[in-house]
Parts: structure tokens; C-alpha cells; sequence
């Protein structure tokens, strides 16, 4: 199963602007997940002038199957400019949502908590009308770690459950299912104004009714957004992709999403965790806090 279906063609993008983000990343010698990742939208996103940063990194300390980010190369020392520039980045970029991510870094006692801290910290400084969403890792567990990234106020705390518990163990072996519904259920006690966010890949072999049920323990959680998108394998050595599933089954758990409560189901083959994240702009007014 190799062809992708039309649905998950992707127009070319316009590289004047494309190549205007890149020349900024590059000059500040930023990382993004976009690029990292190779995510199938990063013409599009690069074109209307967005990025989704990738600290602490390039390197990560686990080896996810389905993962384009490099794991083999060692980790260094957290970078005490990057914040720096990373908000310069946004300056320049005039960025009115950034999304913040990084690699997973189990090498550091508080799993990189700090950095996130200091990057919204700086960005506030810059840019104090830019809303700032976290995509985190699960901090092995670390809820001390997990209290003072909170106490810095990013708008959205992201954390993504990647995929059905029955899979963990062949696509995500180094994490835990109950661990990131934890860690989600933390933020919301912690710090109830914050908006919670999640995503998970499917085309790896689950079915309907597992989907279902963790968009179910998703909001037992209290977890207030959610994106849903299709696998889509980097390279020969990844995970293949055992379905290609249909824009009709997108929508039907968009639809399903929504009745039991999330505030915002962002569901389709090319979603990915940050696709069009700029939209929880128009969801705050809505529902504000």
C-alpha cells in the first residue's frame, strides 16, 4: 500500500515565501519541527508565514518508530540563546499564535521544562499580543516539572496520545498511555484556564471503535481540543502505513468529537498537531477564561 490516494496530494507551495521563513530560521539558527519532521504541510504553513519551533534539539532521546526526528545523534547542552531567538524569530515573523515544541529530552532531570519556560518568558518580552501554545512531552512523568512550565501561562498546553493504547508498545514503546492522559488531566487541575489540546496519527492499524474510545478518555480528562490525521510513513525504515482511511471517516469523528464535548475537533488526512493551530485565536473568544 503504497500510492497515496488524491486526497492526500498537497499543492505545491509558493517558494518566494517559503524561502523567506527559511532564510529567518536559518539566520537564527532555529529548528523546526516542520523541517525536522517532514511534515507534508510545510509549504503551506511556511507560505502564510508560520512555523512551529523545534527546541532542544534536533536530537531526541527516544526512538519512536513512526518519527522522522533524528534519535542517534547525542543530545547536547541546552542552549541559553535559543529562547532569544526564538522569540527574535517571532518578532520578525510577526507571529499572532506560535507553537512551541520540542524533541523529548530524558536526559534532563525536568525533561527540558525550563527551556519551555524561558522561550515563553522571552517571547512575552517581544511580542506580549502573541498567544503561545506548548506542545510537550510527557516529562517522564514529572509533575513538579510539568507545575512551573504552567506557571508560565502559555494559552494551550499540547500533548499528543499519538495513537490507541493496543499500538503503544510497536509505536511508541518509550511512552505510556496512561502516563500522557495523566499528564493532560494534571494541566487541567493545575491550571483550569489553560486550553488542553491532543492528537493522534491513525492508518497503523486501528480500528473505529479504538479511535473512539481514547477521543472518549480524552475528555474524561477534560481535554478541550483535539486533531486527528493520517500516517503518513518518512521513510522505508518507519512503521508502514496499514490504511490510508477515508475524508468520510475523518469527518464522521469530527462530528463524533464534537457531541461528546470537545471544544474543537480538527480532523482530516492531513492534519497534523499544529496544522492551522492559530484557529484557538477565534475558539478563545468563544470560549473564553
Amino acid at each position: 500500500m503504497t500510492v497515496k490516494p488524491d486526497w492526500l496530494r498537497v499543492k505545491a507551495p509558493q517558494w518566494q515565501r517559503v524561502g523567506s521563513v527559511k532564510e529567518i530560521l536559518r539566520d537564527l539558527e532555529l529548528n523546526t519541527v516542520c523541517e525536522e519532521a517532514s511534515c507534508p504541510n510545510i509549504g503551506e504553513c511556511f507560505n502564510v508565514g508560520t512555523a512551529t519551533f523545534l527546541i532542544m534539539g534536533p536530537a531526541c532521546t527516544r526512538a519512536c518508530p513512526y518519527c522522522d526526528i533524528d534519535f542517534e545523534k547525542k543530545p547536547q547542552a541546552l542552549d541559553p540563546s535559543e529562547p532569544l531567538r526564538l522569540a527574535e524569530a517571532v518578532r520578525r515573523l510577526q507571529l499572532n499564535h506560535v507553537v512551541i515544541t520540542s524533541v523529548n529530552r530524558d536526559d534532563l532531570p525536568d525533561g527540558g521544562g525550563s527551556q519551555f519556560v524561558r522561550c515563553i518568558e522571552e517571547t512575552r518580552k517581544v511580542s506580549p499580543k502573541t498567544t503561545i501554545e506548548i506542545l510537550i512531552p510527557d516529562l517522564c512523568g514529572n509533575w513538579s516539572a510539568l507545575e512551573t512550565i504552567l506557571q508560565a501561562k502559555p494559552e494551550v498546553l499540547n500533548h499528543n496520545t499519538e495513537t490507541i493504547p493496543r499500538l503503544y508498545k510497536r509505536v511508541r514503546p518509550q511512552g505510556n498511555y496512561d502516563r500522557s492522559l495523566s499528564l493532560l488531566r494534571r494541566t487541567k487541575e493545575l491550571a483550569p484556564w489553560v486550553y488542553t489540546k491532543s492528537g493522534i496519527m491513525v492508518g497503523l492499524g486501528e480500528t473505529d471503535s479504538e479511535v473512539r474510545q481514547v477521543m472518549e478518555d480524552l475528555r474524561q480528562v477534560d481535554c478541550d481540543i483535539l486533531t486527528i490525521g493520517q500516517y503518513l510513513q518518512p521513510s522505508a525504515k518507519h512503521l508502514g502505513v496499514q490504511e490510508f482511511v477515508t475524508p468520510q471517516q475523518f469527518t464522521a469523528w469530527q462530528k463524533f468529537g464534537e457531541s461528546i464535548g470537545f471544544l474543537q475537533v480538527v480532523s482530516t488526512p492531513l492534519t497534523r498537531s499544529s496544522y492551522h493551530a492559530e484557529q484557538v485565536r477565534e475558539l478563545m473568544k468563544l470560549y473564553p477564561r
